[in-house]
């Protein structure tokens, strides 16, 4: 899991970074929960799906946003933290030009940084949601989602609403030619306290389930 530093719009950011051995390996960007609660790239949750990606055969990036660890700059509402991933995605890709799929994943105020990023980069195949904060942040942008994904939420979330999520689903899933699963982790909070490993086998059986079919795809 080496150290990198990536040249963002706002000075360096810190990252790690898992290369598969795999030349054409998939690729997929991890980003963490909001700066100004906490959030960083050493997050549980964001490591839990480092590793189901990294487990599955991607080459995996997780950083911090602007302003958190080592990273330059000051938080930035937002706008500049989705500058940021999108830096980020342009280091992952630089790295991996043969790279067969590119994934973006996101655990609560990354998972709505994820989901604009989506909508800005057409190369983006699949996304993993994880407590996406539906009462708090418009997702409205999503309209039409262009991609299939995995929400995930746990049941007892303190934070995020489960009806929040279940109304956006509902919303996606209405869409045409889009499949959006939505997995509810019994008893699991926002932050997934004793469920990471619950968490981390949904996200591996549907990385699993999508890969295959990305394959599929690619070889046609």
């Amino acid at each position: 899991m080496p150290e990198i530093i990536i040249s963002g719009p706002d000075g360096r950011l810190e990252g790690r970074y898992q290369h598969s051995r795999d030349r054409n390996a998939p690729i997929a960007l991890i980003l963490h929960p909001h700066s100004q609660h906490g959030g960083t790239m050493n997050n549980k949750v964001v490591y839990t799906l480092y590793q189901s990606f990294a487990r599955q055969g991607f080459s995996v990036l997780r950083f911090n946003f602007r302003g958190v660890g080592r990273s330059q700059g000051v938080f930035d509402r937002g706008e500049g933290e989705l500058s940021d991933a999108a830096s980020a995605l342009d280091w992952l890709q630089s790295f991996n030009p043969n790279a067969g799929a590119c994934w973006i994943a996101g655990f609560s105020f990354g998972a709505w940084i994820g989901m604009q990023l989506l909508m800005r980069r057409p190369e983006i195949s699949g996304f993993v949601s994880v407590a996406p904060p539906a009462n708090m942040f418009d997702f409205s942008f999503l309209a039409p989602c262009p991609s299939s994904g995995l929400i995930v939420q746990g049941d007892k979330d303190e934070i995020v609403p489960p009806a929040s999520v279940a109304k956006l689903v509902d919303k996606l899933q209405s869409q045409r030619q889009l499949t959006i699963q939505h997995s509810m982790i019994p008893g699991a909070s926002h932050f997934f306290y004793e469920h990471l490993e619950e968490m981390g086998r949904e996200v591996d059986a549907y990385l699993t389930k999508s890969v295959v079919l990305d394959e599929a795809a690619i070889a046609r």
